[in-house]
């Protein structure tokens, strides 16, 4: 019977793999790679973000040729349904750029970077989102958001932003933070309730318009597994977080940077290695977004 379940399980992954998006994605099961060769390739790409009308990609790389310093930001297009022509972005620094995210609306890229002019390690940024394709000049968020540590994964919703940080204490290492819009910069960060933990967590996701949040959790990320949770708002705090329903978001792996498809808000994206399909280090994969139980109240 276990060899039955493992052969349809592997038959679903396989009727999963996403070359591209568009009509492939039809063919959706439990999970499919995202831009076979094109986005997830034999190198390490995490964090995979689709601009709300679906026609672009933009996710980090490792240690992918061709860009500016040792992580970067790359972007492929959509074309025939399929994604095309990867290459790396304007706002690309000598140090790390990484972590991307589309902003709600589609107007801002944001990302974090070590590039040189921070506040302190690993700084929150944004670029605007150009009607011709292109990105505007790489804004610094400020010291409302950015401190003596390192911050990391934004995500921008309205006058809300969602981030990780080690700079505003907290109950850890990393702890998941949400800053207000106050007309002229984000500020006054505060901790999303009933998730941070000893631990670090990071890379979040909020689902049904803060009703769930997904979101990375490790011991210590630097050395320790990293594993996607899910909790749902029981009206005032997230609570009861567990592990993302996903086969390879085990224990003993690394799975992380779950982002929404702005395009098609059903379906996210995350990040990690799957036995198959799988083209490199880490990859992009895209699944089904989670059920949301959770009520109002977390925001």
């Amino acid at each position: 019977m276990e060899t039955d379940v493992a052969r349809v399980l592997a038959m679903a992954m396989s009727a999963a793999v996403l070359s591209g998006c568009g009509a492939a994605g039809a063919a959706l099961q439990e999970f499919g790679i995202e831009g076979m060769g094109v986005v997830s390739t034999p190198h390490a790409e995490v964090r995979g973000s689709v601009s709300p009308d679906g026609q672009r990609i933009v996710w980090g790389s490792t240690d992918r040729a061709g860009g500016a310093g040792g992580w970067d930001l790359w972007q492929a297009t959509l074309r025939d349904g399929r994604w095309q022509n990867p290459r790396p972005l304007p706002v690309n620094s000598p140090g790390n750029d990484f972590d991307p995210a589309f902003s709600a609306d589609g107007r801002w890229l944001y990302f974090f970077s070590n590039r040189a002019g921070g506040f302190g390690g690993d700084d929150l940024y944004r670029a605007a989102v150009l009607a011709d394709g292109g990105f505007g000049e790489v804004e610094n968020l400020g010291a409302g958001v950015n401190g003596k540590g390192d911050e990391w994964a934004p995500s921008a919703a309205g006058t809300r932003l969602l981030f990780a940080s080690d700079s505003f204490g907290g109950a850890g290492r990393h702890d998941l933070f949400v800053a207000r819009w106050d007309g002229k910069a984000f500020v006054d960060p505060q901790p999303v309730p009933g998730i941070n933990t000893a631990a670090d967590e990071f890379d979040a996701a909020w689902l049904g318009d803060g009703r769930a949040i997904v979101f990375a959790r490790s011991d210590d990320v630097a050395r320790a597994p990293v594993r996607l949770m899910l909790a749902q708002c029981d009206g005032s705090a997230y609570a009861e977080a567990q592990p993302l329903a996903l086969s390879f978001n085990a224990a003993d792996g690394s799975t992380l940077g779950p982002v929404l498809d702005l395009s098609k808000p059903t379906e996210l994206l995350v990040s990690g290695s799957a036995k198959a399909p799988k083209a490199g280090k880490t990859d992009i994969y895209r699944m089904r977004a989670p059920a949301v139980t959770g009520k109002d109240g977390c925001l």
